[in-house]
Formats: C-alpha cells, sequence, structure tokens
C-alpha cells in the first residue's frame, strides 16, 4: 500500500470503486461559483453541480452567512413536540412553490428519507381511508430512488437490486422504463415516441388490482440512471391511470426540483401535478444536508383527522428541520428567487441543447438526449468491458479540467444554473476532444 493509499484508508467511500480511487485519488480542496480547486492547484469547471445539487453555484456567501447566524443562534433544536420558527417559515415558502394543492411539506435529511417518508404517507393515507388492503407499491425500471430498502424496493437499477435483493419489501413491482433508443435517439427535449410506455401500468393493475396498489413512484425525468426523458404526454397519461385506480402518483424531483428543468419542480415544467413529491438536494444547494415531502392538501387531512388524539404520523428524524438546514433553505430559496436562476435555466436551454447535441457526430456516442439544463451522451460500449469507457472518459475528463459524471457508459451533464454559455462550450470541447481519442 502506498502512503497515499494508507493515509485514506480509514474512510470506507460511498458509491466508489475505493481501492481504484485510492490508488489515484481526485481530491478537491476548495470550491467557488462554476470551479472546484483540486489538490494539485487545477481549477475543475462543475459539470454536475456537484452531485445534481448545487444549483446556484458554490460558496455561495448569503447561504453560508444565514449558515453561521444559525449557528451561532441556534444550533439545534428537537422537532418532535417542539419547534422553531424557520422550520414554519421554510415550510410556507416551499409550499407556495409547489404546484396545485401540494400545500403540507414534511421535512427529511436526503433524498433517501424523502422517499421512505412518502411511501410512508402513502400507505398511513390509504389506511386512514380504510383501503388497508393497498400495500403494494409501484416503480419504475431503471428508476433510481435512494439507497434506504424502501427506495431500492422501488428502483430499478439492477445492481442497486441485485445486491439487497434478499431484503427488499414484498410485493414491490414495475412497470417499463421510457428509454427507446431505437426510435428517440438523439431526441432535443422530450422525445415524440413513448406515450404508450405509461400503459404499462394497465399490465401491473390487470395483475394485482388496483385495490392492492398504494402508491406509483417514478422521477419525471430519470437521471442517476442516465438521463432518460420522458416522452411527450407519458407523465399526463401516468396520472390519468393513477386516477382511474384511485392510486397515488408520487414524483422522485430530488435530481429535478430546484431549476434544473427550467421551473421550480418538473411537475410544474410539464403540467402534471403528483400527489406527493420528494425533495432534496438543490433545496439548500447542497451546503447542508436536507430533503423534504411536498403533501396534497386532502392527504395530509385524511391523515390527521383519522386518529383521535395524540400523534398522527409515528415517523420522524433527528434532523427533521435542522435550524442550518432551514437557515441554508430560506438562503437558497432567495437566492434562486432574486437571481431569477430557474427562468435563467429555462433562457440558456436552447443554447445548451444546440451545444450538446453538436457531440451526435463523435466517435462512440449512440445517443445525445437533453431536457432543461440536463444532458446525456450514450457511449458505445466497449466488448466486454461494460461501463469502461463511460468511466475512463469521467476520468479523462477530470484530468482536463472538466468535472462530469458516469453513469456506466451514459456521461450526465448537469451544471449549476449560474453557468455562462462560454463555460457550456468548455464543458462541451473538453468532452468533444476526449471522445475523439
Amino acid at each position: 500500500m502506498t502512503d497515499t493509499a494508507a493515509a485514506l484508508e480509514a474512510q470506507w467511500m460511498p458509491f466508489t470503486a475505493n481501492r481504484a480511487f485510492k490508488g489515484a485519488p481526485r481530491m478537491l480542496v476548495a470550491a467557488k461559483n462554476m470551479h472546484y480547486t483540486a489538490d494539485d492547484g487545477r481549477r475543475i469547471l462543475d459539470g454536475t453541480s456537484g452531485l445534481w445539487c448545487v444549483n446556484a453555484g458554490h460558496c455561495r456567501e448569503p447561504i453560508a452567512q444565514a449558515i453561521a447566524s444559525s449557528a451561532l443562534a441556534l444550533d439545534y433544536a428537537p422537532g418532535f413536540q417542539m419547534g422553531h420558527p424557520q422550520s414554519f417559515e421554510l415550510a410556507r415558502r416551499l409550499a407556495e412553490l409547489m404546484p396545485g394543492d401540494l400545500d403540507h411539506v414534511f421535512f427529511t435529511g436526503s433524498g433517501s428519507e424523502s422517499v421512505d417518508t412518502a411511501i410512508k404517507i402513502a400507505l398511513a393515507y390509504h389506511r386512514a381511508r380504510g383501503d388497508v388492503s393497498r400495500l403494494r407499491l409501484i416503480g419504475r425500471q431503471r428508476g433510481y430512488h435512494g439507497v434506504g430498502l424502501s427506495g431500492i424496493s422501488v428502483g430499478g437499477i439492477e445492481n442497486n437490486r441485485r445486491t439487497w435483493s434478499q431484503h427488499l419489501l414484498p410485493g414491490a413491482d414495475h412497470i417499463r422504463h421510457t428509454h427507446d433508443l431505437a426510435r428517440n435517439a438523439f431526441s432535443r427535449g422530450q422525445p415524440a415516441h413513448g406515450v404508450e410506455f405509461a400503459d404499462d401500468l394497465e399490465r401491473v393493475v390487470a395483475l394485482h388490482g388496483a385495490e392492492t396498489i398504494a402508491a406509483v413512484i417514478v422521477e419525471p425525468m430519470a437521471g442517476s440512471t442516465g438521463v432518460l426523458v420522458p416522452p411527450v404526454g407519458y407523465l399526463e397519461r401516468l396520472r390519468s391511470i393513477c386516477d382511474r385506480h384511485g392510486i397515488l402518483l408520487i414524483f422522485d424531483e430530488v435530481i429535478t426540483g430546484f431549476g434544473r428543468l427550467g421551473a421550480a419542480f418538473a411537475a410544474t415544467a410539464v403540467g402534471v401535478t403528483p400527489d406527493l413529491i420528494t425533495l432534496a438536494k438543490g433545496f439548500t444547494n447542497g451546503a447542508v444536508p436536507m430533503g423534504a415531502v411536498g403533501v396534497r392538501h386532502g392527504i395530509y387531512h385524511a391523515v390527521l383527522e383519522s386518529s383521535e388524539s395524540g400523534i398522527e404520523l409515528f415517523h420522524g428524524y433527528t434532523y427533521s428541520g435542522h435550524p442550518l438546514a432551514c437557515a441554508a433553505g430560506l438562503a437558497t430559496l432567495d437566492l434562486y428567487a432574486n437571481e431569477g436562476l430557474f427562468e435563467r435555466a429555462a433562457s440558456l436551454a436552447p443554447y445548451w441543447e444546440g451545444a450538446v447535441h453538436s457531440l451526435r457526430d463523435a466517435p462512440g456516442v449512440l445517443d445525445v438526449r437533453n431536457m432543461g439544463l440536463v444532458a446525456g451522451i450514450e457511449l458505445e460500449p466497449r466488448s466486454g468491458a461494460p461501463g469502461a469507457r463511460g468511466y475512463e472518459t469521467f476520468v479523462r475528463c477530470f484530468e482536463r479540467g472538466v468535472l462530469t459524471r458516469a453513469t456506466g457508459d451514459i456521461i450526465a451533464l448537469s451544471p449549476p444554473l449560474i453557468v455562462a454559455q462560454a463555460e457550456i462550450d468548455e464543458m462541451v470541447g473538453v468532452l468533444s476532444e476526449v471522445l475523439a481519442t
């Protein structure tokens, strides 16, 4: 073991090839606006918003100052049978942003916790209405809903499920994914073909019976699996089928929330209102861990009114509504509003689309897809080595000063919403150079 690897040995890193990383680490030591600084002093252009979360750019002073002020005034307040003003103010502000009658907010500490919370609320809602047989949960192939066992159960990324297959929730099932490379390759925005994929939910309903199904959970745009964009009309049809069968629809907007698609939420961008929305990541600009679940008015009141007194929902976390996280959330929402970042993302989307689609003729590129300020560049796998081309592309881009994200052989780009056109050109230019090698 090298001296460097020995110095790094104590930490077991998440979703990382630990032995490979510790042999050749990529260390970040500072960040500001659109750039990281590596430990060798190089500036790294952030093409991924950290991990889909730093939507307003790095180390923004209003957020840092809000966190520091809160740490000196109120470092922690218990959230069980107690409260503090900032959590109620943040819930009110968030409710104002959410579509339709999603007017109640349950705070969590992460996207994984948000998914677990939304699932529990869906089950509690049906129980409150006397629909005690509605216990089944439906996810989607290639979906990602965090790393809790409930999220993996409804998730559809095979490696995640296979690893924990003996421990998943019973009764979870999946509808087919929306990817159709043969018909939709190089679509710009939402692809024209595939609305009928939503009808796969009818197959699942016929198989199990609508009376057994509590909820369907989908990412409006599937991010972690490699940017799968919903076909035109797909989410609308999914909403209609759920309504017809009394099934709750959950949108997992941990990635798509807070401006990523040019609106506060994907639900707003596509005009489809779910029953619950899971949130995290861009909620605090990644500065403090925090998540939330947005809940429709009728769901909240059904659960509360089913209990005569006492605790209505036996669920919560030590850090639900943490004061520092709430301070970061309020400052982040102010930044989004004051700088018009959601609108800025929408205005940049056409330029972004043109730039990323310039890669369609690069060597090894099978598809380019985009929505809002997100893009997925799908590469042809190497024979006998799936994922190798994507990982090497990620490493070589980093060496050339651009941070990308590899999911198998798909390169995902999702820059902070403050990105400039010249920085878009730089990202795409470096990626083009790497693919040419």
